[in-house]
């Protein structure tokens, strides 16, 4: 099996707090490491949590005081029994800067979080120095590959073994020898937790075709992102390939495009040596 470095030996030796702030009704787990005088904040896809970004933290922290965090109805925030929309994690993430007294940041979102901030960045520009966007989703797709991933995610949580749960993850994972074991049983435990499966059904709204709509994300939205922009995409990304990514990256005003070979929804997670290397480098020469 391939050798994995965990979370805790990335953050161990590194000051670092994990805590849970009150953002309006939402318990939310907040990781903050890191002590540079910009801020990054990380942002899951959707059931995700803060330890996807395991292998990016340390790099991150090593320039800029970085924040990862658990939505509304994910992780082991405040898990929800209502319907979750776009609207909704914006209004999270605005409340969550206040709370931490954060003027502007740099949004870094993988999937969902990739979502949330194009969406964010229009509405709410004056808080934002730039924004990474890692395979970000929110298109609207085909429902072959909708009708794929939807029953492995549901499956995962509704009954949470090793081997569905890590089934899961190989939907966003291009080589299953990079799934990490303490992935597998952190994602486990998450999905064990009692409400979670309910919580599941409600984050997973934004899968249902008309709610979907109404959220999407369209070329028009890519191409209102009014702050500096690195789009970070893969030859193996589910909802299309290389040549979609440079589409969408020339829809950006001032926009930058990095494709990641080998890899498929998590490049972050599967090439980090090349995703924070570049990432750090857009985010010294445009942040």
């Amino acid at each position: 099996m391939t050798s994995h470095t965990t979370m805790w030996h990335e953050i161990a030796d590194l000051p670092h707090t994990l805590e849970y702030v009150q953002v309006g009704a939402w318990h939310t787990r907040v990781l903050t490491i890191g002590a540079g005088e910009q801020t990054i904040v990380l942002m899951n896809g959707t059931s995700g949590h803060i330890e996807a970004w395991t292998h990016n933290l340390r790099a991150l922290a090593a320039e800029y005081r970085v924040i990862g965090y658990d939505y509304p109805g994910h992780g082991y925030s405040t898990l929800t029994d209502t319907d979750l929309e776009i609207a909704d994690y914006e209004a999270h993430l605005i409340e969550l800067l206040d709370a931490l007294g954060l003027d502007r940041v740099h949004l870094m979102g993988e999937s969902l979080g990739g979502w949330i901030a194009i969406k964010f960045a229009s509405h709410h520009p004056q808080r934002l120095h730039s924004v990474v966007l890692s395979a970000p989703g929110g298109r609207m797709i085909g429902a072959l590959t909708m009708n794929k991933v939807s029953p492995i995610s549901q499956k995962a949580v509704d009954n949470p073994t090793f081997e569905n749960v890590k089934a899961r993850l190989q939907v966003v994972i291009h080589d299953p020898a990079k799934i990490s074991d303490e992935l597998v049983e952190v994602r486990r435990s998450i999905y064990a937790r009692p409400g979670f499966a309910t919580s599941m059904r409600h984050i997973t709204a934004l899968q249902v075709p008309e709610i979907r709509a109404r959220n999407q994300v369209t070329d028009e939205d890519y191409a209102a992102i009014p702050v500096p922009t690195l789009l970070v995409w893969t030859d193996h990304e589910p909802t299309g390939g290389a040549t979609v990514g440079e589409h969408l990256a020339s829809l950006i005003p001032d926009g930058e495009l990095v494709t990641i070979t080998n890899a498929a929804h998590w490049p972050q997670w599967e090439s980090p040596a090349e995703f924070n290397a570049r990432a750090l480098d857009f985010l010294r020469r445009r942040g």
